[in-house]
């Protein structure tokens, strides 16, 4: 039992963090009453800026600290980098459905194709070529200390593991945190629910909805990046490839809670997994390889399909807001 789950656990909770990131992003876009269908373009910015950041800023990095602090550094500074820019690229979400009042599906459509574009453009230009390079400085698996050496919960949880997989464990936990338990929180939902009472409450709905934006475009970049860096550790076309959608189903899935959405998003995980650990498990190493790799997308489709009746959404999500109107 310990050796199955020291092989599930990890590769699963790998796949997940990525998710886990957008996912809460997208519950705090979508909690001020904004829909974020451009998760996916939100990751693929992070991903490209997090894999041009390393490799272009690599060497620099590793010059001025050293080829060992350095080369630990640079994963981290190449997802603060994707973080900022995939913030400040989600501001044209909100521009456009904030501001303009545009319908927020169709921007999110929009902006899912403008960052895959933005993306393909640059690489080509940069590189001559449809792929990057792989980096030399992606993030590697550690076993956490002290953690790692608590009996059976140890080897499944705290070696070969990511401490972006924690990061993203943390993230969600302070998410929770803020949007439930404090007066900012309450804030951010009262604009998703009842913008009109938040507003003769003194609320300024449109700012408190770009500010809940930009969170979501730093999480989904940094989710992005997190997914380039370990998983494919360079950017194509193809690095993101419905990982944002699945993240938007994960949102939807844990009921726009940050908790529930990391847990919907490890629920993904382990199904975006099984193609990798399915040697391992006796009842799977005999199904075809490709009913494991679309399993990610027939799972996603049909939790949806049995739940999103079940779930209630914030009242004003996708209704734009205007000031004295009903």
């Amino acid at each position: 039992m310990l050796g199955f789950l020291t092989t599930v656990v990890p590769t699963a909770f790998f796949y997940a963090a990525p998710l886990i990131f957008t996912a809460v992003g997208g519950a705090i876009s979508e909690r001020s009453g904004v829909i974020n269908i451009g998760l996916e373009g939100l990751m693929i910015m992070g991903a490209f800026v997090g894999i041009v950041f390393n490799l272009l800023m690599g060497p620099v990095i590793i010059n001025a600290f050293g080829s060992g602090f350095g080369g630990d550094l640079t994963p981290w500074l190449s997802i603060i980098a994707a973080g900022i820019i995939g913030g400040i690229f989600a501001l044209l979400l909100a521009l456009a459905s904030i501001t303009f009042r545009a319908d927020q599906v169709v921007s999110g459509v929009a902006i899912n194709f403008l960052a895959l574009g933005i993306g393909i453009f640059f690489i080509k230009e940069v590189f001559g070529a449809g792929q990057t390079d792989f980096v030399d400085h992606p993030f590697n698996t550690t076993s956490i200390p002290l953690l790692s050496e608590i009996p059976f919960l140890g080897p499944i949880f705290f070696e070969r593991t990511f401490y972006t997989n924690w990061l993203a464990v943390i993230v969600a936990v302070l998410a929770w945190y803020v949007m439930f338990k404090t007066p900012f929180g309450l804030r951010l939902r009262s604009v998703g629910e009842h913008p009109h009472a938040a507003d003769t409450m003194g609320i300024n709905v449109n700012r408190m909805r770009y500010i809940a934006v930009g969170i979501s475009g730093v999480l989904g970049g940094i989710g992005g990046s997190v997914f380039a860096l370990t998983v494919a550790q360079n950017f194509s076309a193809s690095t993101i490839s419905g990982q944002g959608f699945i993240a938007l189903a994960a949102n939807v899935f844990g009921k726009w809670h940050p908790l529930g959405a990391m847990g919907a998003a490890i629920f993904f995980g382990v199904a975006q997994s099984l193609s990798v650990i399915s040697q391992g498990i006796p009842l799977l190493d005999a199904v075809p390889g490709i009913y494991l790799q679309i399993a990610p997308y027939v799972l996603t489709i049909l939790a949806i399909a049995g739940f999103i009746g079940r779930a209630e959404a914030p009242k004003a999500l996708n209704q734009p807001f205007i000031k004295g109107t009903r």
